[in-house]
């Protein structure tokens, strides 16, 4: 899915399918362009586009490989890519998101169950000569 592609669709539709909203995403690209300036060679893909393409990969889960395949490029370059929009959102200090032992202090206590899961024999009837 490219950022054209998503462009035209309606706020609703757009937050449905990045799982951000509209002014977040204008907000997360402005931010981007400002933290990585273009040097050397053009990126194959609009800086709009990386950031699309990560939020494919945290919004579904996606495998590197797969994403590779929908934007046609190798899967060394889709991590790459999410890498760099990853350390440019957190270089840039407005987006942040809450650490474990953050979402643990909340009074929330933690039950730990263990089960055995270990092989049992079963007991099984006796084969017989004269049973058939």
């Amino acid at each position: 899915m490219r950022y054209e592609t998503v462009q035209g669709l309606s706020d609703e539709d757009f937050r449905r399918s990045t799982e951000v909203q509209r002014s977040t995403f204008d907000t997360m690209l402005k931010t981007v362009k400002e933290i990585l300036r273009d040097f050397g060679r053009p990126p194959k893909l609009s800086r709009a586009d990386q950031l699309l393409l990560t939020l494919m990969y945290w919004r579904e889960y996606r495998t590197g490989f797969h994403i590779a395949l929908t934007y046609v490029m190798s899967e060394s370059a889709v991590c790459r890519t999410i890498q760099k929009i990853e350390n440019a959102l957190i270089k840039s200090e407005k987006f942040y998101l809450h650490g474990r032992k953050c979402l643990q202090s909340g009074g929330m206590e933690l039950e730990i169950i263990m089960a055995e899961a270990t092989e049992q024999p079963v007991e099984r009837h006796k084969k017989t000569a004269g049973a058939l």
